[in-house]
C-alpha cells in the first residue's frame, strides 16, 4: 500500500538567510554613512575594556589625570578636552551605543562630518568651560569645599547633549516644538532638582545644539514624522492588493 508522503516544509533558512543577509546590509551601510560616530564609538568600546582592566584605585588615579576638573583645565586644557572624550567613567558603553546610533549617527549624515564634529566639539568644549566655572564660583564663595578642584568629570554626555538639541531643526514643525519641549524636560528637570555642575553642563549642551542653528541651513528639507505613516499605509496596501 502506497503511503503519500507529507508535503516537506520550506526550510526556514531558505528566508532566513537572505533576511539576516539584507539586514547586515543595511545596518553596514547605517554604520558607513556616519564614519565618524562609529569610529568614536569604537575607541570608547576600546578604552571602557581597558578599563575595566585596571584596579579601582588605579582606575579613579587614571580618570582623574584625564578629567576635566578645574585643576586639570588650568595645567592641561587642551589635553583634557580632547582626553575626556573618550572615557566613559563607570562603563555603559552599549546604552551609549543606541544613544549614538539614534541621535550621534543621524546628525552625521544629515549635517556632514565636519558640521556635526563642529557641533559636539563647541558643546563638549564649552559647556565644560561653563559648568567647571559655576564650580569655581562656588568655591570661591564657600558655597563648595576646595577640593572639589579635583572632581572627576569624564565622558561624552556633553557632546551627546548638543547634538540631541541641534536635532531639533532636522524635523520639520510642528513636531519640532513636541521634541524640543521632550528635550528641555529631560535636560531642565535634572537642573532645577539637583543643581550641580554636570546638570549646568548638560542644560548649557543644549543650549549650544540650539545656537548650532547656522550649521543646518541647507542640508535639505526638514524631515516630517507623517511619511512614516503614509509609508507604513502605502505598504500594507500593496501587500493587500498582492493577496
Amino acid at each position: 500500500m502506497h503511503v503519500p508522503s507529507r508535503p516537506t516544509r520550506p526550510a526556514r533558512g531558505r528566508w532566513l538567510a537572505p533576511a539576516v543577509r539584507r539586514a547586515a546590509v543595511r545596518a553596514w551601510a547605517y554604520v558607513r554613512s556616519a564614519p565618524g560616530t562609529y569610529i568614536w564609538l569604537v575607541a570608547l568600546l576600546v578604552t571602557t575594556v581597558v578599563m575595566r582592566q585596571m584596579s579601582p584605585g588605579f582606575e579613579d588615579e587614571f580618570l582623574r589625570q584625564r578629567s576635566t576638573s578645574i585643576h586639570e583645565l588650568s595645567t592641561h586644557p587642551v589635553r583634557v578636552l580632547i582626553s575626556s572624550a573618550f572615557w566613559i567613567a563607570g562603563g555603559g558603553w552599549l546604552s551609549y551605543a543606541v544613544l549614538y546610533s539614534v541621535f550621534h549617527a543621524q546628525a552625521e549624515r544629515w549635517l556632514g562630518s565636519l558640521r556635526w564634529l563642529l557641533v559636539a566639539a563647541a558643546a563638549h568644549v564649552l559647556a565644560t568651560f561653563v559648568s567647571e566655572g559655576a564650580l569655581l564660583w562656588a568655591i570661591r564663595h564657600d558655597l563648595a569645599p576646595q577640593s572639589a578642584v579635583n572632581t572627576l568629570d569624564v565622558g561624552v554626555s556633553y557632546a551627546l547633549a548638543g547634538v540631541v538639541a541641534v536635532l531639533t531643526y532636522r524635523i520639520a514643525a510642528p513636531w519640532r516644538y513636541g521634541y524640543l519641549v521632550v528635550v528641555l524636560t529631560v535636560y531642565g528637570i535634572p537642573l532645577v532638582a539637583g543643581r550641580t555642575f554636570t546638570d549646568l553642563g548638560h542644560f548649557t549642551s543644549l543650549l549650544i545644539g540650539l545656537a548650532c542653528y547656522p550649521l543646518t541651513r541647507n542640508r535639505g528639507p526638514a524631515w516630517n514624522p507623517k511619511s512614516l505613516l503614509f509609508r507604513a499605509f502605502d505598504l500594507r496596501r500593496d501587500r493587500r492588493s498582492q493577496r
